[in-house]
């Protein structure tokens, strides 16, 4: 009996439970610092808006093509199962190497040493500044045992069940989403100046780029402005990023079919209104000047601060633990999913294949809790975001492809949902983060370089590990 329930998940999460696991995945600190980034790169407030804007388009659009997927294959380990039906072992296999190695423990090493810039913010001793230990060029920080302190944490929660982790992302992501429209309302209510407004949209389309070293400004055009675009972009797709993240979990969904496509619409479309809403308040209370030269990025302090006085930096802070420790709770929660399907495949270590009591796949949980620990000591994180978002870029792309070769090799398949605007958007799509990702390489070659390289070395250990067919 013991080894019967290891052997299947619990269906314990209903679409509410979906819907804010995309939402809490979602909403990291990307809102909360990345405008400052767009700003210098494009500097100008209708650019800022509609780089917001396309993001959350295109991440709706292939939120709503994934649908389809979700329908067809409603089992845990989500897109990973998606691109084993469409190609083969070897292209799932590079998509879970890449995820264990970067995408998931890369995102949960950001998001901890975000958590613990802002619990510095309350407590100065727990910075990354207070260096505890050197040995060479090694420096061990507080904000580093902080962040990997969440992770271990979080992941001991979620290693006792499904249901522990469900109610804390559920009760975490509502307080975030309601803080969230708080901060709009007060924002525009309390704070917005019609002065301040009218300066910053005066020039709403008229794009420069911010030298940080002369502090000056400079009309840019031409390449210059589609490198703006697409540099700007980074942060804002990976604010929008995560959303998937309910696919590897569908094993424990209660009606996949329904509940994993209609959560990831919800979810994205929850999110994409909330980031547009929220660039609009920081247009109608911070001149376009400040929120490009804020301090350590930081625009929802200094909006905090316009609109609460200096008691403001305190409740971002607050707000930005929370929203962080949610967003890291949902992807070691959704993570451990993927490699648990792989060893399943005998692609993965075999024990991570193993459920425990709680029947949540534990073993695999602590192999990405120490990995993505170890990366929040590698002190790289900036460079962790070109990293991620390239190939996550790559595999998206393929995963809508699929739709396609999927619809040709299985055209008999029961379709409960079909991809929405099908061909038409999963096509705009596929050509839109294309053009990204080519943008990406050519003009930040040095950090997407190496994201695509860490891909590539996967090919060279699937075929000296693959089980003898």
């Amino acid at each position: 009996m013991q080894e019967e329930n290891q052997e299947h998940f619990k269906r314990e999460l209903g679409l509410l439970d979906g819907t804010m696991l995309v939402v809490g995945s979602m909403i990291g600190s990307g809102i909360f610092i990345v405008s400052a980034d767009i700003a210098r790169q494009v500097g100008s407030a209708g650019w800022l808006t509609l780089i917001w804007l396309i993001s959350g388009l295109i991440t709706i659009i292939a939120a709503v093509s994934y649908g389809e997927l979700s329908a067809m294959f409603p089992k845990a380990g989500g897109q990973y199962v998606y691109l084993k039906e469409a190609y083969n072992k070897l292209i799932a296999f590079l998509y879970g190497w890449s995820f264990f190695a970067v995408i998931q423990t890369g995102t949960i090493a950001a998001v901890g040493v975000a958590f613990s810039k802002f619990a510095a913010y309350l407590y100065e001793p727990l910075s990354d500044e207070n260096i505890l230990y050197e040995i060479g060029s090694f420096k061990l920080n507080a904000a580093q045992l902080v962040s990997i302190f969440t992770i271990i944490l979080l992941t001991y929660i979620n290693s006792r069940g499904v249901k522990n982790g469900k109610i804390l992302q559920t009760v975490l992501t509502i307080i975030k989403i309601l803080s969230l429209l708080g901060l709009i309302v007060f924002g525009l209510t309390l704070a917005a100046k019609a002065s301040v407004w009218d300066a910053n949209w005066a020039d709403a389309w008229n794009t420069r780029s911010f030298n940080k070293e002369t502090g000056s400004w400079l009309p840019i055009g031409g390449t210059a402005l589609i490198t703006g675009i697409s540099a700007a972009m980074v942060g804002s797709l990976f604010s929008s990023d995560a959303w998937n993240g309910v696919t590897f979990i569908a094993g424990e969904i209660k009606n996949p079919k329904r509940n994993v496509g209609f959560s990831l619409f919800l979810g994205t479309f929850i999110v994409t209104i909330i980031y547009v809403l929220t660039n609009i308040m920081y247009l109608a209370v911070i001149p376009l000047e400040e929120i490009a030269t804020a301090k350590s990025d930081r625009v929802a302090v200094v909006a905090s601060q316009y609109i609460f006085g200096n008691i403001g930096t305190l409740i971002i802070a607050i707000m930005i633990m929370i929203s962080t420790f949610a967003c890291n709770n949902g992807l070691i929660m959704a993570g451990a999913r993927v490699y648990y399907t792989m060893a399943k495949d005998g692609l993965f270590f075999k024990k991570a294949a193993v459920l425990n009591e709680a029947s949540v796949p534990a073993w695999a949980l602590w192999a990405q809790c120490i990995w993505a620990s170890a990366l929040c000591l590698t002190g790289k994180y900036g460079d962790l975001l070109d990293f991620v978002i390239i190939i996550v870029l790559i595999f998206y792309i393929l995963t809508i492809y699929g739709i396609f070769i999927l619809r040709k090799k299985m055209p008999d398949a029961e379709r409960p949902y079909k991809a929405f605007g099908y061909p038409f958007l999963p096509l705009l799509y596929i050509i839109t983060a294309t053009a990204i990702c080519v943008s990406l390489l050519i003009t930040k070659f040095s950090t997407c370089g190496w994201g695509v390289l860490i891909m590539l070395t996967g090919i060279p250990v699937y075929y000296l590990t693959k089980p003898k067919e």
